[in-house]
């Protein structure tokens, strides 16, 4: 087939006959009438792949005494009204290649994979030829441009509106008639290879993204909070047809956005706890409460209390940033001298806490009727990979909390399992933080770093703290 293609074009045919007194009568005689005689192509109905990007394309007509230069035309109408010129030859022979013609016929206007009707002509002068035409189907061969944000546009992100729209991508492409394309956007920090996707849609040309959408993704890049980075954005079209898949990447538009940090840490701290009160920055006793997902405001632990009080920190190792009790039960002070958060009697609570309404609640629950002997973190992105269990430490104060530090990660993925064996393994889709779920769930996503782990088995929360 490819052979057939190197000798695309034209097979001599007869010089058209002189028309009938009756066809002059119907002529348009807007149209100039032919003075001399361009050959037909041996195109015929052809669908056009880029890997026929560098085969001939050749078009023959009659010589023009005196004639120089010839002007080849496309058109997507009989009448010409807007041609495009294809090339010039001083000879009567233009030969081209099926590149060159895919993007004369997307300049014309020609739709990619749609079946378009070409008119072609030949001027020499004043002079013009017979008009031709044959049945074409081009490729997409220019990238999409995308449009907004501008380069150059400066986006601070909040985590006071997380839910709100942070910026549209938008792009030009092509019109896609006879095939569906998916685009793909994705942002990398400015110079950088690996790229992050912000999210995919088809048939559509552009992509709204919220501002924890974009501040998740761009911290995944290893941007830093509060810090203004400079991120480059790219939009991928995808397109499938009977000659293949054709994917092409629009050039970078470098914008430049601040994150802020996603995910804020509470930690334990009280005679109630296993900590009690000393606030060491290297700490593994001071345990981690678990965000939430759908609303950072909120976060539960649920586990062994001693009896006493306890109060929240942010950072281990410093009181500047604490929660405690407010003027009565259920409400949170964040002044250094609010009240402890009372523990009336030893045993397994659920506490609850939020911090934009400076609430909480402690509930009793009933106590855990599993336990384990051990408990390790397996996976690709674990030390022992998929071969064996990495130990975790078990907690003396709760025995169904475990933590692992300073442990090295790939990317990759992980599960929790205990007793080194599958009977009993935990696993989740969400990365850093989430709840695991022993029936059938997946692996957890990680990213490679140094992180200090907890993972509780009675409530499957675990956190991913990096350090």
């Amino acid at each position: 087939m490819k052979n057939i293609f190197k000798f695309l074009l034209v097979a001599v045919v007869a010089v058209l006959a002189l028309a009938s007194c009756e066809d002059e009568a119907n002529r348009d005689w807007t149209t100039q009438e032919a003075s001399f005689s361009l050959y037909d192509t041996s195109l015929g109905e052809v669908a056009l792949y880029p890997t026929m990007a560098e085969n001939p394309f050749i078009m023959k007509w009659d010589a023009v005494s005196g004639t120089s230069e010839y002007t080849v035309q496309l058109s997507a109408t009989e009448d010409f009204a807007a041609p495009v010129v294809l090339g010039t030859s001083n000879t009567n022979t233009y030969t081209s290649t099926i590149g060159a013609l895919n993007t004369a016929l997307l300049q014309a206007g020609f739709s990619p994979y749609a079946v378009n009707t070409v008119y072609a002509r030949v001027t020499a002068g004043s002079q013009v030829s017979n008009v031709i035409s044959f049945k074409v189907t081009p490729y997409p061969a220019d990238v999409p441009v995308i449009t907004s944000p501008a380069a150059g546009s400066a986006i601070s992100l909040s985590i006071d509106n997380e839910a709100d729209n942070a910026a549209t991508i938008t792009w030009k492409d092509y019109t896609y008639t006879s095939v569906d394309v998916t685009y793909t956007v994705k942002i990398v920090a400015h110079g950088g290879a690996t790229y992050q996707t912000l999210g995919t849609v088809t048939n559509a040309t552009s992509l709204p993204v919220t501002v924890q959408e974009l501040n998740n993704i761009v911290l995944k890049t290893g941007a830093t909070p509060g810090v203004e980075s400079a991120f480059d954005l790219i939009v991928s079209a995808s397109t499938t047809s009977t000659g293949g898949t054709i994917e092409k990447t629009s050039e970078p538009v470098t914008v430049n956005i601040t994150p802020y940090e996603s995910t804020v840490f509470l930690y334990l701290i009280g005679d109630a706890t296993a900590a009690g009160w000393e606030n060491n920055a290297d700490s593994p006793k001071m345990f981690p409460l678990l965000n939430s997902h759908t609303q950072n405001t909120l976060y539960t632990y649920t586990g062994y209390f001693a009896a006493g009080g306890f109060k929240l920190v942010k950072n281990k190792g410093s009181w500047s940033d604490q929660y405690g009790k407010g003027s009565d039960d259920g409400s949170l002070s964040t002044d250094g001298g609010s009240g402890n958060i009372s523990v009336p009697a030893a045993g397994y609570y659920q506490l609850t806490v939020d911090v934009s309404k400076l609430t909480y609640t402690l509930q009793s629950v009933s106590a855990p009727t599993s336990s384990y002997a051990t408990i390790g973190i397996i996976g690709s992105a674990t030390p022992n990979g998929w071969d064996g269990s990495t130990a975790m430490t078990q907690s003396e104060f709760d025995p169904h909390i475990w933590y692992l530090e300073h442990v090295t990660l790939s990317d990759g993925e992980a599960k929790f399992r205990a007793n080194n064996a599958w009977d009993v393994s935990w696993g989740s889709s969400d990365e850093v933080f989430g709840t695991a779920s022993t029936d059938n769930a997946p692996n957890i996503p990680v990213q490679a770093g140094v992180y200090d782990i907890y993972f509780n088995d009675y409530s499957g929360a675990y956190t991913f703290i990096a350090k």
